[in-house]
């Protein structure tokens, strides 16, 4: 080998700023080990929300010892934004994807115009976005050009207003061409889409979690959100969610005798509509009405055993004394109160005096049943007297009472219309209700005349953290639209923890059997490969964090696979060297000649892989991507320690005289020696055998089919711990009255834990559709709860506890329909690439067609087995992105297995000549020791990881498993034999003209 000077040093260099790089984890690690140590302390177990306060205690030390200097070249500061990054199914956290609203942004930009024609267009978009793949833009552009007749976008009852007035003078004016205002419009939306990630961007940073990601996803209108180590799950979503459209209205007062007449009617009026056969013996009486005033102050005992049977009086409640509000009602009844207020029927009921009323409900209290229904003064045009762009800051402060608060500053203009809202709010005795993202915080009275100067304060029942977020979203600004949570995982502390336990455990039984296989098979070069193995994994690591990459446990998995793969390349290279020992040639020439011929195959193997892992990159999203970067690195480190630093190895040891190299021990040194199989001969019983089992597992896809995960069709997953072994067809038949037909539940790992899909409520966004699934898997799964265990407990997140929800997903159907769609391209893509390379690489098409035919067999049988044994295996078999890795994986591999027996085939032809397919089965029996040797550490590894690498993997790695054991088998017996059947004709020819 040339130039070992400079590998040596490359080495060096490579294995010291690795082990740097990793030093800041380790660093890291240690300070938060005695912050935790410290809190434990501080706080005993025994303290009412003891989890809560130990956070806090571990915030104060580390930021009390964040600045000090370590080892003389770091701080804890330093070196957390330094260390190696942990995914959430490690750390815990929440991810989520967010949609910002094109639709918002283009009523925004048409100052919600009630154009008949814009408002058709956009209902249209709306029903095609759920089967397009086009951007809601290009959905409303077609909607529009389809029904728009006469009308332009450039109208003034349309675009031209005061925010696109000048851009549209540029064009042509009112005059102006559709198509010379549609990249107007975009360039709009592209801008209000970057200032919401701006806006996020800055809440994120004001939330307190290191090393947060956010980053855009295309032209979508997505928002990716990383959280690591997230814990309070509900304020992250709320922060993400939150428009922080702060508003301050006057509100009615509950004396009001409109209001009381309204109610009474909006009443009446529901009872016909909701229950027409009633109607005669409902009738309110004139008795009734006359205590209208009296109502909503001090209800009467006769009029409330009327109201229990009316929509809105029989669950209405007097509001509290000194409230501003006009009444209250139970937290559960919100929505549907909320919903027949806002129907055109109910509202044409409004005296002319309250004609434009706004009813709002206030953010009820931490763990309040009941919630406030205030009633807002609004005018013609239904907006605020004061909206929240006049605030120039925001800070979490205490009020008077000693209580979290935030108060507010305001421009000058907000400042001269503060002093006239207080004014009139003193003089009507009424209150100043301050809204945010259209829930009530409060609603104080004004008790001695207008309040000058623009200073306000929102009060009311918060935590230091609600009022640090309230601030934080006031100070980073509102988002230009609103942002629905379209896709989310929620994974719990303590689920993070058991996942790098198991992943920790699978690695290490991994690379304990890896090194000694190594050594039992080929003895002391074994432990050079070794060496090289370990310095592998320090290269792996020290790249990743380098890189900033992120670490999940499917990452893990991708790492422990790496060092059953990087093997192959040893193997490759020892098992020549051991074909040129055979030859007589001595040790120092049988070295360079293995190491050379080798690197034909070693290179084309891990191409075809590599080539399967950026489609994965590129295709993937989150864990899979994690999943894709570790396999990228690990290849092209496996090939630098294989090539370079075995080389090293053996070649000093070699060097110095007396010293032998056996590249083999007693045992293994006669096996697979003179072996004269004719695998060509046996082709048919291989076709008749991989027919059948492609033939079973096709019919049972088309009968059967295969569980769909919540990636593909939309819905919530959760995972769910109980102290004990539960029934899981029990708990889904209960569920199933819950939720209605659909939800699924299956045993996922223990007999204790559970998995729950279900579909309900796909359709509807929002956190408080996922709080109330949360609470109604509460009420139905309590009798399996230990009797102390609160609703909080239960929840993702809350704690660090081991019972309840460890994980949540949600998978909007929008998105699931893109995640879908990619998978396809993935394994089309896929395909593609490798025919072509392979085609590149062997000039001969049939080389192509064998390997992509041996491919195709092997993912219609993972398929096939995953479509018969899904309804039977004790572990999770749905199809979901994990799986779709898994399928690439396989791809990946098995065309590994293929190229580097084409690639002997390739050079023992070239040498010999065809003779009929003799010198192939030669090609053969001659790579016969590198690929069980390679199957079976490969195999070993992925049983490791199946046994001890976590619930959430074994699904995945029973494909890659079935995948490998598959792709063994088709390399020899159908990617060569379909080769030679379709060469076949070729080669005669070929012969031929050789013997003329």
């Amino acid at each position: 080998m040339q130039n070992k000077g400079l590998v040596r040093l490359f080495a060096v260099l490579f294995g010291l700023v690795s082990i740097y790089q990793l030093s800041y984890t380790f660093i890291a690690s240690k300070v938060e080990k005695e912050a935790e140590v410290f809190a434990a302390n501080s706080i005993s177990e025994a303290e009412e929300d003891y989890v809560a306060k130990r956070e806090a205690a571990e915030a104060v030390y580390l930021d009390s010892v964040g600045a000090a200097p370590i080892l003389g070249f770091t701080s804890y500061d330093d070196a957390k934004t330094k260390e190696l990054n942990k995914g959430l199914d490690l750390k815990g956290g929440i991810n989520v994807t967010l949609q910002i609203s094109v639709k918002d942004i283009l009523q925004g930009l048409a100052n919600n115009t009630k154009n008949l024609v814009f408002n058709k267009a956009l209902a249209d978009a709306d029903e095609a976005s759920k089967s397009s793949d086009d951007t809601y833009v290009e959905l409303f552009f077609e909607a529009f050009d389809a029904i728009k007749g006469d009308t332009k976008l450039a109208s003034p009852q349309i675009f031209y207003t005061k925010a696109l007035a000048e851009d549209i003078d540029n064009v042509g004016g009112m005059d102006a061409k559709d198509d010379a205002l549609k990249p107007i419009i975009r360039n709009k939306i592209d801008e209000s889409i970057v200032s919401a990630f701006e806006v996020l961007r800055k809440r994120i940073d004001g939330f307190g979690v290191t090393q947060p990601n956010i980053q855009r996803e295309g032209n979508s209108g997505r928002i990716l959100v990383e959280l690591p180590g997230a814990k309070d799950v509900q304020r992250a979503q709320e922060l993400l969610s939150s428009t922080a459209q702060l508003e301050f209205w006057e509100t009615h007062s509950q004396s009001n005798q409109s209001l009381g007449q309204f109610i009474f009617s909006a009443d009446a009026k529901l009872r016909e509509i909701l229950e027409p056969e009633e109607q005669a013996k409902d009738t309110l009486t004139s008795a009734v009405e006359s205590e209208i005033d009296s109502l909503l102050s001090d209800v009467a005992e006769d009029t409330m055993d009327l109201a229990q049977k009316s929509p809105i009086l029989g669950k209405l409640l007097p509001a509290a004394p000194g409230s501003h509000a006009m009444a209250r009602f139970a937290v559960t009844d919100t929505a549907e109160i909320g919903a027949y207020l806002k129907m055109p029927e109910i509202r044409r009921l409004l005296p002319a005096d309250i004609q434009f009323v706004k009813f709002v409900f206030e953010k009820p209290p931490k763990d309040s049943e009941f919630a406030e229904l205030y009633a807002l003064k609004s005018g013609r045009d239904g907006q605020p007297r004061i909206s929240g762009d006049v605030i120039t800051d925001a800070q979490d402060t205490f009020d008077q009472f000693n209580k979290p608060a935030v108060s507010m500053n305001m421009n000058t203009l907000g400042a001269r219309e503060w002093e006239k809202l207080t004014g009139d709010a003193f003089n009507n005795e009424t209150g100043i209700a301050i809204v945010l993202d259209n829930k009530v915080y409060t609603a104080p009275g004004v008790s001695s005349g207008p309040i000058s100067g623009g200073r306000s304060e929102i009060t009311g029942s918060f935590t230091v953290n609600e009022t640090k977020d309230i601030a934080n979203v006031l100070r980073a600004g509102k988002l230009p639209a609103s942002a629905e949570i379209i896709q989310s995982e929620v994974v719990g502390p303590s689920l993070g923890q058991e996942a790098i336990d198991s992943g920790f455990l699978s690695f290490v039984i991994a690379m304990v059997f890896v090194l000694l296989w190594m050594i039992f098979y080929y003895g002391r070069a074994g432990i050079f490969a070794d060496i090289a193995l370990i310095f592998n994994i320090v290269l792996i690591f020290g790249v990743l964090t380098s890189l900033s990459a992120v670490l999940t446990l499917p990452g893990i998995a991708g790492i422990v696979l790496t060092i059953g793969m990087s093997v192959d390349a040893n193997v490759l290279i020892f098992e020549r060297i051991k074909e040129e020992l055979a030859r007589g040639k001595g040790k120092a020439q049988a070295v360079a000649d293995g190491f050379n011929n080798a690197l034909s195959s070693i290179l084309d193997a891990n191409i075809t892989t590599g080539l399967t892992a950026i489609i994965l990159f590129v295709f993937g999203s989150g864990p899979i991507k994690g999943f894709a970067t570790t396999l990228l690195i690990g290849i092209i480190t496996s090939l630098f320690t294989a090539i370079f630093i075995t080389r090293l190895l053996v070649d000093w040891y070699i060097a110095k005289k007396g010293r032998d190299l056996a590249f083999s021990t007693p045992i293994t040194k006669t096996l697979f020696t003179n072996l004269s199989v004719n695998f060509l001969g046996k082709r048919k019983i291989a076709y008749i055998i991989s027919l059948i089992l492609v033939g079973v597992g096709t019919f049972s896809l088309f009968t059967t089919g295969l569980q769909q995960g919540v990636d593909f069709i939309g819905g919530r997953s959760y995972q769910i711990r109980f102290e004990k072994q539960v029934n899981p067809s029990q708990i889904a038949s209960e569920l199933n009255d819950v939720f209605g037909s659909g939800t699924k539940v299956k045993t996922f790992g223990e007999a204790n834990q559970i998995k729950v899909t279900t579909p309900y409520k796909v359709d509807v966004e929002g956190i408080e559709v996922d709080q109330e699934i949360q609470e109604k898997l509460y009420g139905a799964l309590t009798p399996y709860l230990p009797e102390a265990t609160s609703f909080e407990d239960f929840t993702v997140g809350a704690s660090e506890k081991s019972i309840g929800i460890l994980q949540s997903t949600k998978v909007g159907p929008t998105i699931a329909d893109d995640i879908k769609q990619n998978a396809y391209w993935a394994i089309i893509g896929s395909l593609a690439v490798v025919f072509l390379y392979i085609l590149l690489r062997f000039r001969r098409w049939q080389f192509s067609l064998g390997a992509v035919v041996a491919v195709f067999h092997d993912v219609m049988i993972v398929l096939g087995i995953f479509s018969l044994t899904g309804a039977i295996m004790p572990f999770n078999m749905e199809i979901d992105q994990a799986f779709i890795a898994a399928i690439l994986t396989v791809i990946g591999y098995s065309l590994n297995d293929t190229v580097v027996v084409f690639d002997r085939i390739r050079e023992v032809v070239g040498l010999k000549g065809w003779k009929g397919g003799e010198h192939i089965n030669e090609a053969l029996n001659s790579t016969l020791s590198r690929t069980l040797n390679t199957s079976l550490t490969t195999l070993i590894v992925l049983l490791a990881i199946f046994m001890f690498g976590g619930e959430s993997l074994q699904g995945f790695m029973f494909a890659m498993i079935v995948g490998v054991l598959v792709g063994t088998y088709s390399s020899v017996f159908i990617a060569t034999p379909i080769m030679f059947d379709s060469l076949k004709a070729k080669i005669a020819t070929e012969e031929k003209v050789a013997v003329a």
